[in-house]
Order: structure tokens, then C-alpha cells, then sequence
């Protein structure tokens, strides 16, 4: 390994990636649990780590449709294999520095569009170097399944919450409130490790796949023996590699008990105060909505459709009770997460790759 700096060199950069998504993007799964004080922040750190570790890995075996539509978002089969792993460690040196800066500033970053927009600009510079890269565009494609999921799970999380929580109301609008404050304060602990849970299984196989990627590149540049008679990884994970989604789980599980409470409180309480039922109504909707996504390969963010559920909740008492300028706040980083990532990748790949030695 010590002979290929770059590809060691490209596995921490993916593995930061990770790392930053633990930190930054982990902590809104449990936002709502902390903010209705249904569980101490230490054990629910705890319990998100836990949570999203096993939603690795479960969804490497059973849910791994989201790897392949990452793998797909640029095509790097016609380019030099050294290339494609400068590419793709300038990729994700792009996605570090916007997740670390969104972080600094409290505001909820998308990970999984971040990777997206890196990925994007890396093969953009590529194409810009003619280094036969392209980025496969049209109604299947990945970028196609991206803005389908980025909508589509907005609208899921906000209707889907509207409607439970109003559900929720009339079942139990006979039943004295003091009485249902334990029950739902167990239940939204349940289901905000249903929503760590979820986390994982979608964004750890975003990271699976990147991975998968990067080893790939580097057997194909330098002929390395990696214990298997081929490698076709790109088109089949198979089983053989669950020690990728072991280190993805377990470095995402890392960065999760790292915390993130500036990202907590306004995800918890920025949009809308809630009681331990709509919390409860608000996670169980998110995690829901994210494993349907997973199941049929759609990239979406934790970010955005745990807020816009938030929203959906919070709406259910009145349009005035959500907390619109943080929403809107949040909705000026997303808009700029896609421009922001790609121009950062960009730049990076096309400084990288201008060095002497590391490509191909």
C-alpha cells in the first residue's frame, strides 16, 4: 500500500467523507428526540451510532440499489484508471471542505448532494481535459434519480407528516394528553432509532459504492491483488466485500458520536416546537421515506426530508406555528449545495490532476 499514496490517499479522503457525514448530517435523526427531551443527548448519540451502523449494514445485503446508482452518476470506464482515482480523491477533498464549512456555521448540509456535486465537478474537469469521462444524462439516469428523490422526498415529508400527525390527533383526541406524554416519549425513542437506522442504509451505501470505486481504479492502474481471482466491482458488490460496509458503518458510527449540536438545535427547534407525538410523527415519516427511497435506488438527504417532515408536523397546529426564515435558510444551502460541491470539485481535480506523476 505504501507504494500508491494516492490510493491511500483517495481511501482516507472517501473515509472523511464519511466521517464529516456521521458528524453533520448523522445528528438529524435525533434532533427531534432531544429537542422534546424524550431521550439525554449522550444515549441518544449513542443510540444513532448504533442505529446507523446496522443500517450499513443490513442495507449492503438486503437494500444495495443507492451504491449503484452513485457508481453510475460519471462514467470512468474509458479513462485512464489513475485518473479516475485522482478524480475521485479531488472529488471528495471538495465534499470535506463543504460539509466542514457547513458545519462551522450550524447549517444542515446534505452529505449525500455534496458527494453528489463533487463527483459531479471531478468528472466536469475531467471532461474539460478531454480524459474521455462523461456524465450520463436523461430520464434514467443518476442525476435524473438524484432531482427526482431531492423533490420527491420533500413532498413525502411534508404530506406524508401533515397526514399522521392530523392521524394521530383524531385517534387520541379523547385521550387526556398528560397520559400519552410517556408512551409517545418511547415511541419517538423508537423511532428516531428507526430514522439512525434509515440514515445508514441510505447514506452508507452512497459511501459503499465511492469506496467500491476507488478500489476498483487502483487494482485496474496498478494490478494490486485484493484476495479475489477478479474484480468485476462495479458491477457486482457481492458479499465478499462486507468488510467495506463493516469500516463505512463503523467510521460513520464514529463521527456520529462526535455530535453535531449546533446542526441539532436547528433542526429541532428551528422549525418548530413539537411535543413527543409529533416528534414521534416526524421521525417515523423521515425513516419511512428514506428506506422507500433506498429500496428503489433514490439518492436523497437525511437533511431534507427529516426538515421538510419537521415542517408537515409543525403545520398540522397551523401554518404559522413552522418557523419559515429558518426553512428558508436552509433551503439557500440547499440550492447552493449543487453549485457549491461541483465548483469546489472542479477546481480541485483540475489542480490535482495538473501536477506531474499522479495521473495517468
Amino acid at each position: 500500500m505504501s507504494e500508491y499514496p494516492i490510493l491511500i490517499l483517495c481511501l482516507l479522503l472517501v473515509l472523511g467523507v464519511v466521517f464529516v457525514n456521521g458528524w453533520t448530517d448523522a445528528p438529524n435523526s435525533i434532533a427531534t428526540c432531544i429537542s422534546t427531551k424524550s431521550i439525554k443527548p449522550k444515549y441518544a448519540l449513542i443510540m444513532a451510532a448504533i442505529c446507523n451502523l446496522l443500517g450499513v449494514l443490513v442495507a449492503f445485503f438486503f437494500l444495495d440499489a443507492v451504491a449503484y446508482t452513485i457508481q453510475d452518476m460519471v462514467d470512468f470506464s474509458m479513462a485512464s484508471p489513475s485518473d479516475a482515482l485522482v478524480a475521485l480523491s479531488s472529488g471528495m477533498l471538495g465534499v470535506c471542505a463543504w460539509g466542514v464549512l457547513t458545519w462551522y456555521f450550524g447549517i444542515p448540509s446534505s452529505e449525500s448532494h455534496s458527494l453528489i456535486g463533487g463527483l459531479t465537478g471531478a468528472g466536469l474537469a475531467c471532461m474539460t481535459l478531454n480524459l474521455n469521462v462523461s456524465i450520463p444524462f436523461g430520464p434514467t439516469s443518476s442525476w435524473a434519480l438524484t432531482l427526482y428523490g431531492l423533490f420527491g422526498s420533500i413532498l413525502f415529508g411534508f404530506f406524508v407528516g401533515l397526514g399522521f400527525t392530523k392521524l394521530i390527533q383524531f385517534i387520541f383526541k379523547k385521550v387526556n394528553r398528560s397520559k400519552l406524554r410517556k408512551p409517545f416519549r418511547y415511541a419517538q425513542i423508537f423511532s428516531g432509532g428507526c430514522l439512525a437506522f434509515a440514515h445508514g442504509a441510505q447514506d452508507g451505501l452512497k459511501f459503499v459504492g465511492i469506496f467500491v470505486m476507488a478500489i476498483n481504479f487502483a487494482a485496474s492502474a496498478h494490478n494490486l491483488n485484493v484476495g479475489y481471482e477478479e474484480i468485476v466491482i462495479l458491477e457486482e458488490l457481492g458479499n465478499n466485500l462486507w468488510w467495506v460496509a463493516a469500516i463505512v458503518a463503523l467510521v460513520i458510527g464514529a463521527g456520529t458520536c462526535i455530535g453535531g449540536f449546533k446542526i441539532i438545535k436547528k433542526i429541532g427547534q428551528g422549525l418548530s416546537k413539537m411535543e413527543s407525538y409529533q416528534g414521534f410523527c416526524s421521525d417515523l415519516t423521515s425513516g419511512v421515506g428514506i428506506i422507500l427511497a433506498s429500496a428503489i435506488g433514490l439518492p436523497i438527504s437525511t437533511s431534507q426530508v427529516a426538515t421538510s417532515s419537521i415542517l408537515g408536523v409543525g403545520a398540522a397546529k397551523g401554518i404559522k406555528r413552522v418557523k419559515w426564515k429558518a426553512f428558508i435558510e436552509m433551503v439557500i444551502t440547499w440550492v447552493c449545495c449543487f453549485p457549491g460541491t461541483i465548483l469546489i470539485g472542479y477546481i480541485f481535480t483540475l489542480i490535482f490532476l495538473s501536477i506531474p506523476g499522479l495521473g495517468g
